[in-house]
């Protein structure tokens, strides 16, 4: 067989020409092909040259420069292995030092002793042959490989695409130069998957994050658009696109994708639907302006009946979905952003109210839809109960005297089929609490035990001391089957008030899930399920916990752990009548969201007041600076640049006289913050505005002030409970 990439011929290189064409002969009798060197320099082109395998004689090479064929084997490409069959006359490596110098010099050396038997020779080039053979086929793949990878990233490259693999479960990261530019980074510099995740812009962060979740879960193709922010501070959007490689035993390996880059195409379509909005509004200004009043205020009713509509079937939908999945959206800015809605709904009916045509079915209609923005608002207190940001006035109570007040409303509240039951014993200390929302939760878990019983039973109220040590609080919220979310108590005094019913119980699964939010054992329609998640809310922003026992067919036992206040409870005094005030009040509005802001302005001027409208703090403060008179600031408090409280601060170094008011819903103010202003909570009646404007009015005419207690601060709307 001729040299080349591809041989299987042996290459012989003997001490003698008798010898070499001695072993030739075996080779070739054996079927293969061989080629006979006369010195060592031949040998070296002949191997170089293309060939299966070399048979050397030792004592050929003995004292020869093997510079020039070592250097060759050291630079085989990855696939070869060029095989050697060394024949020598004293043995192998193990009793021959020179064969074992060559063995280490030459690297794939097979040892014969002579004198061999042919068989012996023929099974040894047989075997190199094979060997040889699987490394040209090896070294195939590696080329059908090369060319694979270069067709693909020609493909990559003519799309704009960078590749990308993450490994689980370690997470790491292997990107292409073209996708690390995507995100801002050198083609050839590090980049990790922490890198990636902080490059995600923080409003896209929770959806990505779910939606690789979702695939490692179940295997689906992850596709998603997001915005990245490179280390320049621009902001970029990536089109991301994989799917997951799975393991011989089914779990996923690594996902495989590819990215792009759309800024180009999402920054066109941002702007397209910027001007499609635009156009739509231009186009409603201009039919609001040529229809006549009675079609707007028609055309303004179905809108707001569509709303409510809208709202109530979001709200039934909201308490059939998947529990856990809605705590993620239980927070604080949900809460604002539904007070924000309520505000403008409530605001726009109140006057809508009062200037619609004399017509009951109209008023049928509109007092529906209060009813249904009110019912809103009392679902938004339960949440930021659960969230642990309602708003709280934490102060001494003395429990036995509100449990024994809250005994008549309990009756009427249970029917006569229930007997209700007090155990409060004399000398408790006070409790730390708000009054207000602990009655709230009363009712609720006694309205819960009343439903568990509906052929009537016995409930138990009672009240007792308690102390939790670092151990025993540990202790008794494992033995209490406390439900997971509960802090750890802290060590203290606490004071223990349950509600127990001899009702049919709870099953360990529904034990175990009573506090989640919008989950309920009772039928469709017949409560909210956010109950005992705003008890469990309450109990823990005020320091203590919620306790939940139960058995089939023994009743449940609900118990809040509240903690014993350091104070005296104080001895109530008539609030002060507000002060009426006749005139017309300059008042500077401040609020950066037009539909509340036009809301607002409306029933102000509704009220006889002249309103200046300001849509920023940095705003408010020009219109403070100038030289109009302006009795009174009512400001919202989150707004982008400066927050209410900002704006508050800022106003009293420009005029410290200026009465502000604070409209504001309950999740808006941030942990810990003391505030010294007047508060409206949102959402709020035309009745409570002019009330809370005519009271401060009043006191700034009086007192020149801004400075308002904590105690002058406006409590929420009293809300009924649901069960």
């Amino acid at each position: 067989m001729k040299p080349g990439p591809s041989s299987e011929r042996a290459v012989i290189l003997a001490a003698s020409e008798r010898d070499a064409v001695k072993t030739a002969h075996l080779i070739k009798e054996a079927g293969y092909y061989a080629n006979i060197c006369g010195d060592l320099a031949e040998f070296e082109h002949q191997v170089a040259s293309g060939a299966g395998l070399a048979i050397i004689a030792d004592e050929a090479i003995r004292t020869a420069d093997l510079a020039g064929l070592t250097r060759w084997l050291n630079e085989q490409p990855s696939w070869s292995d060029f095989p050697i069959v060394l024949m020598s006359e004293k043995g192998g490596p193990g009793r021959n030092p020179e064969a074992a110098r060559l063995g280490r010099a030459l690297g794939n050396v097979t040892f014969i002793e002579r004198p061999f038997h042919p068989t012996t020779l023929v099974s040894l080039v047989a075997a190199a042959v094979r060997g040889r053979r699987r490394q040209y086929q090896t070294r195939q793949i590696l080329e059908d490989l090369t060319e694979s990878e270069d067709l693909l990233q020609t493909a990559l490259d003519a799309g704009h695409l960078g590749a990308l693999e993450l490994h689980l479960p370690d997470f790491e990261l292997e990107a292409s130069p073209t996708c690390k530019t995507f995100f801002g980074r050198k083609p050839r510099g590090p980049f990790t998957y922490q890198d990636l995740l902080e490059a995600v812009h923080p409003d896209d962060r929770a959806r990505r994050s779910e939606t690789v979740e979702q695939t490692l879960r179940t295997g689906a193709d992850y596709r998603i658009e997001y915005r990245n922010i490179w280390p320049d501070g621009t902001q970029h959007w990536l089109d991301v696109r994989a799917r997951a490689v799975r393991r011989p035993d089914g779990s996923i390996r690594s996902l495989v994708g590819v990215c792009s880059d759309i800024t180009a195409r999402k920054t066109a379509e941002i702007e397209r639907e910027a001007l499609l909005a635009q156009l739509a509004a231009e186009r409603t200004a201009l039919a609001e302006l040529t229809a006549t009043l009675e079609q707007r205020v028609e055309q303004r009713t179905a809108d707001l009946m569509k709303e409510v509509a809208a709202r109530e079937r979001a709200q039934e939908q909201l308490r059939h979905a998947q529990k856990m999945e809605a705590i993620g959206q239980l927070t604080g800015g949900v809460a604002h952003d539904f007070n924000n809605l309520l505000m403008a709904v409530m605001g726009n009916l109140d006057l809508l109210r009062k200037r619609m045509p004399e017509d009951p079915r109209l008023r049928r209609l509109v007092d529906g839809a209060l009813q249904g923005a009110e019912r809103g608002a009392s679902l938004t207190q339960r949440l930021l109960a659960f969230a642990r940001q309602q708003d709280l006035r934490a102060v001494p109570v003395d429990l036995g005297a509100l449990v024994r007040d809250m005994s008549e409303l309990l009756e009427r509240s249970l029917g006569p089929r229930i007997t209700l039951r007090l155990d409060i014993p004399d000398g408790l200390p006070a409790a730390c609490v708000d009054a207000n929302q602990l009655e709230l939760a009363v009712l609720n878990l006694a309205i819960n035990a009343r439903d568990a019983m509906p052929d009537g039973g016995v409930i138990e109220i009672r009240l007792a001391a308690w102390q939790a040590k670092n151990d025993q609080a540990k202790n008794d919220q494992t033995r209490s089957d406390q439900v997971k979310g509960d802090p750890a108590l802290q060590p203290g005094n606490y004071l223990k008030l349950s509600v127990v019913d001899s009702g049919g119980g709870m099953s360990p699964d529904v034990l175990k899930r009573a506090i989640e939010p919008f989950f309920s054992s009772k039928p469709v329609g017949k409560g909210t399920g956010l109950g005992l998640s705003m008890v469990h809310g309450l109990a823990v922003q005020l320091g203590g916990a919620l306790q939940l026992s139960s058995a089939v067919g023994k009743g449940t036992t609900a118990v809040l752990v509240l903690p014993v206040a350091t104070t005296a409870p104080a001895v109530e005094s008539p609030a002060p009548a507000a002060q009426k005030i006749k005139r017309s009040a300059v008042i500077l509005l401040v609020d950066d969201d037009p539909l509340i802001a036009m809301s607002t302005m409306e029933m102000l001027e509704d009220l006889g007041h002249r309103v200046i409208g300001a849509s920023s703090g940095p705003h408010a403060l020009d219109i403070l600076r100038s030289d109009q008179e302006i009795d009174l600031m009512m400001t919202d408090h989150v707004m982008p640049g400066m927050t209410g409280l900002e704006l508050a601060a800022a106003s009293r170094e420009v005029r410290p006289h200026l009465v502000v008011l604070l409209a504001t819903g309950y999740a808006e103010l941030p942990d810990g913050t003391q505030v010294d202003l007047p508060r409206l909570a949102k959402p709020y009646h035309q009745d409570q505005l002019r009330e809370r404007l005519d009271q401060l009015l009043g006191q700034g005419a009086g007192q020149h002030t801004v400075a308002a207690s904590a105690d002058s601060l406006a409590a929420p709307s009293t809300l009924s409970p649901s069960p």
